[in-house]
């Protein structure tokens, strides 16, 4: 009885449990976490040293007995217990914001990717309940991204939606509240930095880390199209010749050659998922958009490229980088409208 009590008095919490980041939406008030989806913890004695931000400025700068790394990998969990570690962070941070003498056990409501299996799944679930969860609530990325961007997933009217995160890139045609076709490949946010690291050691012999890879994916990043203005950056790395540090200066079009093959591979997937899609919502799709979300999504001219592959508009969602957790909140503020297409549900034992 009491933990029923419990579960009535805790507000939702909607989770994107992303490879890259994660971002937490508390009921009632909005975001309250956008932080690395990254743990840093001692080898040696087992303790946790640092989540979030602050072990990522940790990444590829610890002695041999500290890790900093990503709990996810492609979406899903790779390390049990240090994703549940991340989560237990996360729920600290959500009774702060409360009063604190109550031993809240909060409602929760994780994205997870398409095609996941029932294990992968069943990792989530228990990661999430371990942690403190009173009740555990799955549902598909794609779903949850276009509730967060106030398209009508119920309506008997087809849209497509691509999100592309860090670890994968969930591509799905919608209609009637569920998901009519998809595919889910590991081109993402994360592949797209490898291409860089691979292209500057091949093309400069340099040497250089996810972190700055990524920097490199911002600052000058971008799809292949024609009568693109010409952009530039520095890169810092360890030259493979002499092992001294090094600078280089590379340009937006020595970025798109190193992504071009990875991005030609995702603009694959959206046309095969487009031509598997049924007749009648690919009618409906043409009159609207393709969606693009997730942070991936922000690309430079991605969106041109894939209009220019698929022949239909390409329009990005509002925010794309929060459209899955505003989701998530969505459906947390309205949990018993959206209960029918949640895929998994567990709650607490009496």
């Amino acid at each position: 009885m009491f933990k029923n009590l419990l579960a009535k008095l805790s507000p939702g919490l909607g989770i994107d449990l992303g490879t890259t980041n994660s971002l937490v939406y508390l009921e009632g008030q909005g975001i309250i976490i956008n932080e690395p989806s990254v743990v840093a913890y001692n080898q040696k004695t087992g303790e946790i040293l640092a989540i979030g931000k602050q072990a990522e400025l940790m990444v590829g700068r610890t002695p041999s007995h500290i890790f900093a790394v990503q709990p996810l990998n492609n979406g899903v969990i790779s390390d049990f217990e240090l994703s549940e570690e991340m989560l237990r962070y996360f729920y600290r941070k959500f009774q702060k914001s409360k009063m604190g003498f109550l031993p809240y056990r909060p409602r929760v409501v994780i994205g997870i990717p398409c095609g996941v299996t029932e294990v992968e799944r069943k990792s989530v679930e228990d990661a999430a309940f371990n942690a403190g969860a009173g009740e555990v609530y799955l549902i598909e990325q794609p779903l949850a991204s276009a509730i967060g961007s106030h398209i009508d997933i119920f309506e008997p009217s087809g849209n497509i939606v691509v999100d592309i995160g860090g670890g994968t890139t969930d591509i799905a045609t919608i209609s009637l509240g569920g998901i009519v076709r998809y595919k889910s490949l590991k081109i993402a946010g994360q592949k797209l930095n490898e291409n860089i690291i691979k292209y500057i050691k091949e093309e400069y012999h340099l040497l250089i880390g996810e972190v700055s890879a990524e920097e490199v994916k911002l600052e000058v990043g971008s799809a292949k199209i024609t009568g693109m203005e010409k952009i530039e950056t520095t890169v810092r790395g360890r030259d493979l010749s002499t092992g001294l540090p090094k600078e280089i200066t590379v340009t937006n079009e020595e970025i798109s050659k190193a992504i071009d093959k990875s991005l030609k591979i995702l603009i694959e997937a959206i046309r095969a998922t487009i031509e598997e899609t049924p007749p009648e919502l690919v009618a409906d799709i043409y009159t609207k958009n393709i969606w693009l979300a997730g942070g991936g999504s922000l690309l430079r001219n991605l969106d041109k490229l894939i209009e220019s592959y698929c022949d239909m508009p390409v329009k990005l969602v509002e925010d794309p980088l929060t459209a899955t957790v505003r989701g998530l909140g969505t459906i947390v503020e309205s949990l018993e409208e959206y209960k029918k297409i949640l895929i998994y549900e567990r709650k607490t034992k009496e």
